[in-house]
């Protein structure tokens, strides 16, 4: 099997690549290396360019007739960042994946999984979702996430494209054979924050304690990049017989900021201190899944802990800077 993975380059696209070829599937990725990494697709079949771009595409299903899937990973993804451009993230998520769908179907492609995310979703009182919980979208971002599994919908029961959206919770460590992991030096999540703090010898700022969880803290469903990227391959595997167009992708676990930071001073020899700042922009108290949809359709749970999430991220932290010639 042959798979067309765009944002192919980046920190998830690049992960589900590497599961991809552990499974005997071969990745053609697709970046315009606006956050990805030339890095990550050394050794792979890859073209530079945007997804908009109907000429590129064109070229690429010509010179790979034989892909018979996509894996559509690309995408703005920093939540204050949206609230601060907008127009920029529906551009980026919204506009350029309709032209993006427009293609694939000109070329026949008739196969897709979208990397949606759970902030999409309105948590219950006890901060759980499935996927039939509501959707109330707080960011820019998330909403750009919601209106294009909308639109996708919408396009699938009109045309012979068939679209399954994996709603990701939140992704933490690396492949752990550390072939690539998050791009960025100075990630904005929680646990790369963390370990900026370390590094740096500073505290570690938890943004926002007022919200109705455990400790006041927001409540997040840590799931591992590895575990993600191999539920695409399941997905790839068994995306015929699905019946779904939507699947939940976590632990079923929720871990309070206060309580990663507690793991994460479990797995380093020297603590972080941690103190209180106010939430930033469009942050929620957040969620985690309750379904075992994943497990019964694709054959898949999440497999790593918290803690070797935290490893894996520490162990990529120290060696991103040679492995992307940085100094």
């Amino acid at each position: 099997m042959r798979v067309l993975i765009t944002g192919g380059a980046g920190y998830i696209g690049s992960t589900v690549a590497s599961a991809c070829l552990d499974a005997g599937i071969s990745p053609v990725m697709l970046d315009s290396l606006v956050t990805g990494r030339r890095e990550f697709a050394e050794g792979r079949v890859f073209y530079e360019g945007d997804i908009s771009d109907g000429p590129l595409i064109d070229k690429i299903f010509a010179e790979n007739p034989d892909i018979e899937a996509v894996v559509h990973c690309a995408a703005l993804i920093v939540v204050p960042d949206s609230v601060a451009d907008p127009i920029g993230y529906y551009r980026a998520n919204v506009a350029k994946s309709l032209e993006f769908v427009d293609h694939l179907i000109r070329n026949g492609c008739t196969r897709m999984i979208f990397s949606s995310s759970a902030s999409i979703y309105r948590a219950g009182e006890d901060h759980t979702v499935d996927e039939e919980s509501p959707l109330d979208p707080q960011s820019p971002y998330a909403r750009t996430k919601a209106v294009c599994e909308a639109m996708f919908a919408d396009i699938a029961a009109g045309s012979p494209i068939k679209i399954l959206s994996l709603r990701y919770f939140n992704p933490i460590g690396a492949d752990p054979q550390m072939r690539t992991g998050l791009q960025l030096r100075r990630p904005s999540h929680a646990l790369g924050k963390m370990i900026e703090a370390h590094e740096d010898g500073v505290p570690f700022r938890i943004t926002g304690t007022h919200y109705p969880t455990s400790d006041g803290t927001g409540i997040r469903d840590y799931v591992h990049v590895w575990d993600l990227a191999t539920a695409h391959v399941a997905a790839l595997r068994r995306f015929d017989e699905l019946d779904v167009s939507v699947i939940n992708l976590g632990t079923g676990a929720g871990t309070t900021v206060r309580e990663l930071a507690d793991a994460f001073n479990r797995v380093v020899d020297r603590p972080i201190e941690v103190v209180e700042a106010s939430p930033r922009p469009g942050d929620v108290a957040g969620a985690y899944t309750r379904s075992d949809r994943a497990e019964r359709l694709l054959g898949w749970r999440a497999r790593y802990s918290i803690e070797e999430g935290i490893r894996h991220s520490l162990e990529w932290a120290s060696l991103r800077g040679s492995r992307l010639g940085e100094s």
